[in-house]
């Protein structure tokens, strides 16, 4: 059998941990600060998170042949 491939879009945008929690950035904070966005919005958009359980699974069976 030969090898499965991760699927490229999901390696540049998750991390699955060791834990099998999958780290991820926050959408809507690269650009365009200077209006349109609160100061809350601005924060919370600040930095990593995690996915929820359920999520994790999906991404990890489906997009990470070897994540699991």
């Amino acid at each position: 059998m030969p090898k499965l491939k991760t699927r490229s879009a999901a390696k540049k945008r998750f991390h699955v941990k060791k834990s099998g929690q999958v780290k991820f950035g926050k959408a809507f904070s690269k650009h365009l600060f200077t209006f349109s966005k609160s100061p809350k919005q601005k924060r919370g958009n600040r930095g990593t998170s995690h996915l929820r359980d359920m999520d994790a699974k999906k991404v990890i069976k489906e997009l990470f042949p070897y994540g699991a």
